[in-house]
């Protein structure tokens, strides 16, 4: 497995479809994590980042705060909810 960043702790396989991770910062990402221009600079915002294993990892401002991980099918999923208007 080639990885840049750091080395994900032992309970976490990239290989493994997990739903959280403790450290944003030690995920394997394909690109860096981004969020969408319409963020405000003050912090309230979500950013998201491809995986290596291709599932999106989601995770607040904070570099080395908690992540949410899900698969492409889950990211579309959500993605399709929101762009419905099932969340307001």
């Amino acid at each position: 497995m080639i990885n840049s960043g750091p080395t994900p702790p032992d309970r976490w396989d990239i290989h493994m479809h997990n739903t959280f991770a403790e450290n944003a910062a030690q995920l394997p990402t394909k690109v860096p994590f981004r969020k969408a221009t319409a963020s405000v600079p003050s912090g309230n915002c979500l950013h998201v980042a491809t995986l290596e294993n291709g599932n999106i990892a989601i995770r607040q401002s904070d570099p080395n705060g908690p992540a949410i991980i899900a698969t492409p099918a889950e990211w579309t999923a959500f993605q399709d909810g929101v762009i419905a208007g099932e969340f307001r």
